[in-house]
């Protein structure tokens, strides 16, 4: 099945999270705290193929006002995939990002409306977390294991980018037995780990 992410094409199965898929095709979805659901960076919207993720569960209801839940906003490391089909996603930094490029002055008004969606939800998330460490739910050091990969995966990212590569794909020195330049065709479907954009 295919996910879009941001206008980029990703391969998924049923049974991932929306977090995972990104993080493997290095798509621009913050995951600071490594998918715990606790930064709350990875808020998406879903633009198309809602009905094909699992449906919000109370962490998410806890975590994303109602305004936000109703505008198709989920939690990319609590959204799974449970259904067959295309799912299109715009993720909270890139939507940022393309207003920034094209329509500055909508920042104020959507820094706000998100704020003000943060604070109305902040009771309930303070009051859900709470209960999930006392239920042991939360681990520190798998949180801390989590958060150190995903700082070492944007570092990876950011020197792909320096070196001139595109985001899912490694830069064109790695492959092609060295040869450079926008006409590398190797065709591999992964080479040092990262996969290639499709």
């Amino acid at each position: 099945m295919k996910i879009i992410i941001n206008d980029s094409q990703h391969e998924a199965a049923q049974g991932d999270r929306l977090i995972d898929v990104a993080r493997s095709g290095h798509a621009h979805i913050g995951y600071f705290c490594g998918g715990n659901a606790i930064c709350q960076t990875c808020y998406v919207k879903v633009l198309e193929g809602a009905e094909l993720l699992s449906p919000p569960g109370e962490p998410e209801k806890a975590m994303l006002s109602e305004l936000l839940l109703a505008e198709g906003n989920r939690m990319a490391c609590l959204a799974t995939i449970e259904k067959p089909g295309t799912i299109r996603v715009l993720s909270a930094v890139e939507e940022v990002k393309r207003m920034a490029e094209t329509d500055p002055l909508q920042l104020p008004a959507y820094s706000a409306k998100m704020g003000w969606e943060a604070l109305v939800a902040f009771p309930a998330t303070i009051a859900m977390q709470f209960e999930r460490t006392l239920e042991g739910h939360l681990d520190p050091l798998g949180i801390l294991r989590d958060m150190a990969g995903a700082v070492i995966g944007a570092i990876e990212l950011a020197s792909a980018l320096i070196l001139g590569s595109k985001a899912g794909e490694e830069p064109a020195s790695d492959c092609c037995q060295g040869q450079t330049g926008e006409g590398c065709s190797c065709g591999s479907a992964t080479a040092n780990g990262v996969r290639r954009a499709a």
